[in-house]
């Protein structure tokens, strides 16, 4: 749990200094910050995915798993339903309440925060981990700017999420193989990506959408799985 631990401590260095700065964060040094985060998520999705191909069985398999992912998330419209949840968290309830939504969701729904303590789990690797907590201090900081020191109440939300995760694929080690986390870190790999190419702004891709791809892995194995126990 170091790697969540680490977030869950940016986090609250982040709303502690974002505190100090009752008049927000200048729009300029904003910009730079993000933009500077854009390029270096950009080339982790890109060194995961490089990295963890030549070990692949199943070449194509991340390119459908891509395909059928967004058709899925856009068929249940994941990232409508979350703009709309956070343009329901903007307008009603106190201040607080509108930063500590938004907080919350940010924090704890995206590719970093989910792949990340799997990979933590499973490989003892915490580079997604240390990643996103380097994005969630800047992002608390601006937050908390805004809103108030309250955002720090995300630390304690985020900590639950990511520890679940990680616990759940602790428990679960046994079952999944290194051909099945090489196959998650590739399309982990490429939703990272687009995660950086939304932060430098260069196009807005939906990846909420894309989520479900990181489920077509697994799903893949287990048919195998079931295809080899009755054939």
């Amino acid at each position: 749990m170091i790697g969540t631990l680490f977030n869950v401590t940016m986090i609250i260095i982040g709303s502690s200094v974002g505190a100090l700065f009752k008049r927000g964060i200048p729009d300029s040094a904003h910009h730079a910050l993000m933009t500077a985060m854009g390029l270096a998520v950009m080339m982790l999705g890109i060194n995961t995915s490089i990295q963890k191909m030549p070990q692949s069985h199943y070449p194509v398999l991340f390119i459908a798993s891509m395909a059928l992912g967004v058709l899925i998330g856009s068929g249940l419209d994941l990232d409508g339903r979350f703009n709309r949840l956070l343009s329901r968290a903007s307008t009603s309830g106190s201040n607080l309440g509108e930063g500590l939504s938004t907080a919350i969701l940010l924090f704890c729904i995206g590719t970093l925060s989910i792949v990340g303590p799997m990979e933590a789990a499973l490989k003892q690797d915490y580079t997604f981990l240390f990643t996103n907590g380097t994005l969630d201090l800047i992002t608390s900081m601006v937050l908390t700017s805004t809103f108030g020191i309250g955002i720090m109440l995300a630390a304690p939300v985020l900590l639950c999420w990511q520890g679940g995760i990680y616990l759940i694929a602790l428990l679960l080690r046994g079952a999944i193989s290194s051909a099945l986390l090489t196959e998650i870190s590739i399309v982990g790999g490429v939703l990272i990506f687009a995660s950086g190419v939304n932060l430098l702004g260069l196009a807005k891709i939906k990846t909420l959408n894309l989520l479900p791809a990181l489920a077509i892995p697994p799903l893949f194995f287990g048919v195998l799985a079931l295809w080899s126990h009755f054939s």
